[in-house]
Formats: structure tokens, C-alpha cells, sequence
């Protein structure tokens, strides 16, 4: 499914926030020092975040804006040492209790980012979950609300 088709969908059926901007996504990345690959660049100028059937706060996939989104190893463990995690792993989706799916900058396979379930009682060992955000953006709305990666 294209990306237009998963943007237009999650509009229909989800609760997508306001877009951003394309001076919100500059500064977004002047901040975090790495460009958003064409999958979440297109999801933020349409969304920015947003949730997956439930709205917030009981929401339990809530894709976080880009002034939310943060090292993992901060975000999960409270430190920013490399004891904690890779520095090029950052949160994306807040699946609740200090549970995320990270992507992985350092990781820019075929133009997209790979994300991966970064559950906080073994982070920073993460399983990957998905090539690219759209792959995830697909299989997340089709999974009736569940963590579909645990099935696998």
C-alpha cells in the first residue's frame, strides 16, 4: 500500500494532530542532527503524531510528534550513556508503560529507517518489527489495537 493510501486511511479511521510544518520538520532535524527518510517526512507534513484507534490518553499506539520524539536510552532508561543504548535510536511510537517503537538512524537501509519494539525490561535489546515506517504504519492499523510483532 502506498504511503498516500496509509496517510489517507489513518485520517479516516484514526485521530491524526494538526500537520507539521516544513519549518517544524527543519527544525526538527537541526535539533536532532539526521533528516527524516520520505516515509516519516510524509507522515509528519500530514500528522504530526497522532494515535492509533483509541484517543489519548488510553491510546495504546500514540505516535509521538517530533518535539516528543527523544534518544530511547533517555526516554527508556533516564540516561544518555552508551551503557544505556545506541545514541542513533530514537522513540517514535509510545506503546504505554515506557514500552516504544524506535527507529535506528544508523540503520538507513533502501532510503528508510527500520524500527524495532523496544520493550524497557530488555532495552536496549530491540527486535525488529519493521523495514520501514510505512510497513509499520500498515500492519499497526490492521492489528485490531494489538502489538502485532508479539505474534510473530
Amino acid at each position: 500500500m502506498s504511503m498516500d493510501s496509509l496517510l489517507k486511511e489513518f485520517s479516516r479511521l484514526h485521530f491524526p494532530r494538526p500537520p507539521a510544518t516544513p519549518a517544524d520538520v527543519a527544525a526538527f532535524e537541526a535539533r536532532v542532527g539526521w533528516k527524516l527518510d520520505a516515509d516519516l517526512r510524509a507522515f509528519y507534513l500530514h500528522a504530526d503524531g497522532g494515535t492509533l484507534f483509541e484517543e489519548e490518553p488510553d491510546a495504546s499506539y500514540r505516535i509521538v510528534s517530533l518535539a516528543e520524539i527523544r534518544r530511547a536510552r533517555v526516554a527508556i532508561m533516564g540516561r544518555d550513556t552508551d551503557e544505556y543504548g545506541a545514541p542513533s535510536q530514537y522513540t517514535l511510537v509510545d506503546m504505554q508503560d515506557t514500552n516504544y517503537v524506535i527507529l535506528d538512524v544508523a540503520q538507513h537501509a533502501g532510503g528508510s529507517y527500520p524500527l524495532f519494539d523496544a520493550w524497557h525490561e530488555t532495552y536496549p535489546v530491540a527486535k525488529r518489527i519493521a523495514s520501514s515506517f510505512a510497513e509499520f504504519l500498515e500492519r499497526a492499523m490492521r492489528s485490531d489495537g494489538f502489538s502485532y510483532w508479539l505474534g510473530e
